[in-house]
């Protein structure tokens, strides 16, 4: 795939239907009466990372809310595992599949990690699916396991960061939305993140990752779109975006 500019062209009717996990289908979305974007159109397939990124805001944290049902597109349409999604609740949509780690590295900081963990799988019931899960995460991350008695409002911004990502996962998602993973983190801790995202793409989970770390995003990402003022301004392999001479230079510094 090359980089492209970008012109609102949705998968045919028929692929929507049988080869994307995620399709977003020319949303616009807002604020009260604003509508930050404009006929945005993404898609993604099974086991695929794909990355949004674009300048403060162009709206990428706000085709996440927008997925996951925290706004209501004004037009537009979007659609998970096939089915349409638009008016649903967060709640729904967690058990159906989507989990949504927010910027800002939110956990409940008077509560332990192993707490914080058992609230990501409250809509489980099966306990051994939530002892499955959290065997997952543990797995992921050995430090949430050796912390698990800790409060986590004392641990780390990593830490947090990696506690939040654990959380979501305790739903055994076929996707989750990252909004700004690596946001106020310090170098050390920024690779620490992307590694935990590498492992996560190398298992094949779905990821949709809107990233200021430009660079590092497209670098893991196997597609890319590059929003502008609310709209698409191109997509391509994540890796071909990052080579592109206009990306570099309008969104990566160089």
């Amino acid at each position: 795939m090359k980089t492209t500019s970008f012109h609102p062209t949705p998968l045919p009717e028929g692929e929507r239907a049988s080869t994307a996990l995620l399709d977003v289908d020319r949303i616009s979305a807002g604020y009260g009466q604003f509508d930050v974007l404009q006929e945005v159109s993404l898609h993604a397939l099974p086991s695929e990372v794909v990355a949004i990124i674009g300048p403060n805001g162009a709206g990428k944290s706000t085709v996440l809310k927008t997925v996951m049902g925290f706004l209501k597109p004004s037009t537009g349409d979007v659609s998970f595992n096939g089915k349409r999604i638009v008016g649903m609740r967060p709640d729904q949509l967690v058990r159906d599949g989507l989990a949504y780690v927010p910027q800002g590295r939110v956990n409940f900081p008077r509560m332990t990690v192993l707490e914080n963990l058992e609230m990501g799988a409250f809509t489980v019931r099966d306990p051994k699916a939530v002892a499955s899960a959290m065997e997952r995460v543990h797995g992921l991350f050995p430090r949430l396991a050796e912390r698990r008695g800790q409060l986590a409002g004392t641990m780390s911004g990593g830490e947090q960061q990696m506690l939040a990502l654990g959380r979501a996962l305790m739903t055994q998602p076929r996707m989750v939305l990252l909004d700004e993973p690596s946001l106020g983190l310090a170098p050390k801790l920024v690779d620490q993140v992307f590694a935990q995202i590498g492992a996560l793409k190398d298992q094949g989970l779905s990821i949709i990752l809107v990233e200021q770390n430009a660079a590092r995003a497209l670098e893991i990402a196997h597609r890319a779109y590059v929003l502008e003022l609310g709209r698409n301004k191109y997509e391509g392999e994540g890796r071909e975006l990052l080579a592109d001479e206009r990306v570099r230079k309008m969104y990566l510094g160089g």
